[in-house]
C-alpha cells in the first residue's frame, strides 16, 4: 500500500511542473505579442538616444589672383637695304624681221560635202494607194493628204515610216504609214531619210 502511494505523489507533481511550465511559455508567448516585454526591457535599460554633430569646417578664402605679367614685344631690326643694280645687256638677233611682214596666203576652201544619195523608186510593182483606201473612209467621204517621214536602207526597203503631217482623219494616217512601207527603191550606200507625200481622193465610181 505504502509503494502505490509514493508513485501517486509523483505523478501528481510531475503534473503540476508540466502545468506550470504551459503557463510559462504561455505567458511568455502573450507578453511577446502584446510589447509587455518590451515595455519591461525599456523600464530597466532605457534606449540609448544618439546625436550626429556635424564638424564644422572653417571656409578658407582663397588668395588673390596674382597679377597679370606684361609681356614686353620683341624689338624688330629692320633688314638692311641693299640695292643691286644689274646691267642689262642688250640681245641681237639675226632672225629676219620681215618674214612676218609678208602677206600670208589665203587657206584653201573646204572641199564640197559630197551629195546624198536620191531615192529612186525600184522598177517593180509599186503599192496602189487605193488598194489600201479604208472602206469606213470612203463611206464617210474622208479625203486627204498624209506627209509620211520614211528612212530607207541600203537595200532600198523602208525602214522607218512615221507622220510627218496628218491629213485630219487618223484612218487615212494610219493607211498612209502602211503603203509607205511597202515601196520599194533603188539600193543606196548609205541610210536616206525623205518625206513622201501619199493622196487619198474619191473617185466619182465609188
Amino acid at each position: 500500500m505504502g509503494v502505490y502511494t509514493n508513485q501517486g505523489n509523483w505523478a501528481s507533481r510531475r503534473g503540476i511542473f508540466l502545468i506550470l511550465l504551459v503557463l510559462f511559455h504561455v505567458l511568455l508567448i502573450w507578453g511577446l505579442m502584446s510589447g509587455f516585454a518590451v515595455k519591461i526591457i525599456e523600464s530597466i535599460a532605457p534606449p540609448i538616444m544618439a546625436e550626429v554633430i556635424k564638424e564644422q569646417v572653417d571656409e578658407e578664402i582663397p588668395p588673390p589672383p596674382p597679377p597679370p605679367k606684361m609681356e614686353i614685344p620683341p624689338v624688330e631690326v629692320p633688314p638692311p637695304v641693299v640695292d643691286i643694280t644689274l646691267p642689262t645687256e642688250t640681245t641681237q638677233t639675226t632672225a629676219l624681221s620681215n618674214v612676218t611682214d609678208k602677206p600670208q596666203p589665203p587657206a584653201p576652201p573646204p572641199p564640197p560635202a559630197a551629195p546624198k544619195p536620191q531615192l529612186k523608186l525600184a522598177k517593180v510593182n509599186q503599192p496602189s494607194v487605193d488598194d489600201y483606201y479604208p472602206e469606213s473612209s470612203k463611206r464617210l467621204g474622208e479625203e486627204g493628204l498624209v506627209k509620211v517621214k520614211i528612212c530607207v536602207g541600203t537595200n532600198g526597203r523602208v525602214s522607218e515610216a512615221t507622220i510627218d503631217e496628218g491629213s485630219g482623219f487618223q484612218r487615212l494616217d494610219d493607211a498612209g504609214v502602211k503603203v509607205a512601207k511597202l515601196y520599194r527603191f533603188s539600193p543606196v550606200t548609205e541610210t536616206v531619210c525623205s518625206t513622201m507625200p501619199i493622196r487619198f481622193k474619191l473617185t466619182g465610181d465609188r
